[in-house]
């Protein structure tokens, strides 16, 4: 059983937590999906090659705070665009993505918004279905030298 956590804001103190879990979610999880050429490509040895603090700060980026540490987090740019999402390898399927989800979900609404759309991994994608996203296509990205299929999914709010 795993300890209670909180779904807040992300708090620029949070970037190391962030950047660190983002790195070791996809190195040890999306693993399962794509080449060890794709995950170097993917998460890099050097986690700062985005700035985590700067990017997080700039939009809506929900994180689950398990009593000072950071087990998931998701982005919501203002125009309905979920950038990152990630949920730490010992808390997947626990429902920490859910409730991350369902913030992401609920400010959307707040804001106005009647769409949410994002380029989704073969790892995440039977989660996104679950919570209600459809498949607008399949898509090949270039990433850092590396070619990756993702998945274009959107869904609509009421």
């Amino acid at each position: 059983m795993h300890e209670a956590f909180e779904i807040r804001l992300f708090h620029k103190q949070d970037a190391e937590q962030v950047a660190q879990l983002f790195h070791q979610t996809v190195r040890e999880i999306n693993i399962r999906d794509y080449s060890n050429a794709q995950i170097q490509a993917w998460a890099p040895e050097d986690i700062y090659f985005r700035n985590w603090a700067e990017i997080c700060s700039a939009q809506y980026t929900f994180v689950a705070d398990a009593a000072g540490t950071i087990i998931g987090f998701g982005e919501l740019e203002a125009n309905g665009h979920i950038d990152c999402f990630y949920v730490h390898k010992t808390y997947q399927r626990c429902g920490v993505g859910n409730q991350i989800y369902q913030a992401i979900e609920a400010k959307a609404l707040e804001i106005g918004l009647n769409r949410l759309f994002a380029e989704v991994s073969i790892t995440a994608k039977p989660f996104f279905q679950r919570v209600g996203f459809s498949t607008v296509r399949e898509q090949q990205v270039a990433r850092r030298g590396e070619q990756f299929t993702n998945h274009v999914m959107e869904k609509f709010l009421d």
